[in-house]
């Protein structure tokens, strides 16, 4: 690495841009224009000797390198902002507030109890309550403007630019059916995925395909979807009793395998994995309690993947 100082505009655009993999959502968070952002990130590459951001075919992603940037970077800020902006201390003994977080119902069987445990933990006397967001009034991206929602946790693959963005962790997609399914185990090709019937979930008001039929199509796949319910905890019901196959996520898949007579098989295909990650708005960005919750949030994220 270079022996120049970096000073804290680079090195908030450094942090931006790892958090965000993206050049123009990184101009307009920060205020900024794209070339402005591109000269900077000129001087990062030159800085650090490292690429930083790399093409992975339309999009850009961060390099090995640059991730291992991102915790000292927010570390680096978060002492300049204390030093700049001193806010009021934040205590989550003591505090007695609500914390609001809206996410999808593929979450409760393994990263929400989690959650609560470590926010029961560090926050005894403070309340966290879930919203689906299908539930969400006006739905989660107002909610995260009006001040309903504080937090928003999902996998879609085009989360709007104007929020915020952290990675969570990822999970592979496989496909769940009953034990005694006619397709027999290890024997799902991909003729009979794309011949048999299919169950889907619906988590929200949207039109075109979600977000499992776009890695589906990405592959090469497509599903014949005959039945679709409102929230995944319905789905492993419904298969005990038919044929449908119903293709979700590896955690979800793996927990109702081992409760109920299913059975988890491989998709006939090789989709990328889903990755999970929280949203907030730039209105608490800076808040010491909503910084808190999101690095709760992140620390339990970590600690499933590992």
């Amino acid at each position: 690495m270079s022996k120049e100082v970096i000073d804290s505009y680079l090195l908030k655009v450094l942090h931006t841009l790892i958090i965000e993999a993206s050049v123009s959502r990184t101009a307009t968070l920060l205020g900024q224009s794209q070339p402005a952002i591109s000269v900077a990130l000129r001087k990062l590459r030159a800085l650090t000797g490292d690429q930083l951001l790399v093409r992975s075919g339309s999009r850009m992603v961060p390099t090995s390198h640059a991730l291992t940037l991102l915790e000292p970077a927010a570390q680096a800020l978060a002492g300049i902002a204390e030093v700049l902006h001193p806010t009021t201390a934040f205590d989550p003994a003591t505090t007695r507030r609500t914390f609001l977080i809206g996410s999808p119902d593929y979450l409760d069987v393994f990263f929400l109890p989690a959650v609560v445990d470590a926010f029961r933990t560090e926050a005894p006397r403070a309340r966290i309550e879930f919203q689906h967001l299908m539930m969400v009034d006006g739905g989660y991206q107002h909610g995260l403007e009006s001040g309903t929602l504080d937090l928003v946790i999902g996998n879609w693959r085009t989360p709007p630019e104007h929020l915020h963005l952290q990675p969570l962790c990822k999970d592979d997609l496989v496909c769940l059916l009953r034990t005694q399914h006619p397709i027999k185990p290890g024997k799902l090709s991909r003729d009979l995925y794309q011949d048999a019937e299919h169950l889907a979930v619906t988590t929200h008001n949207a039109t075109g395909l979600g977000t499992i039929d776009i890695e589906l199509a990405r592959s090469g796949l497509s599903r014949n979807v005959t039945a679709t319910l409102p929230y995944f905890g319905m789905a492993p019901y419904v298969l005990m009793r038919s044929n449908l196959l119903f293709t979700t996520t590896r955690a979800l898949a793996a927990h109702y395998s081992k409760l109920l007579p299913l059975r988890m098989e491989p998709l006939p295909s090789d989709p990328q994995a889903l990755t999970y990650y929280q949203l907030w708005h730039d209105r608490t960005h800076r808040s010491p309690a909503a910084v808190w919750l999101r690095r709760l949030v992140s620390g339990v994220a970590k600690g499933l993947a590992g």
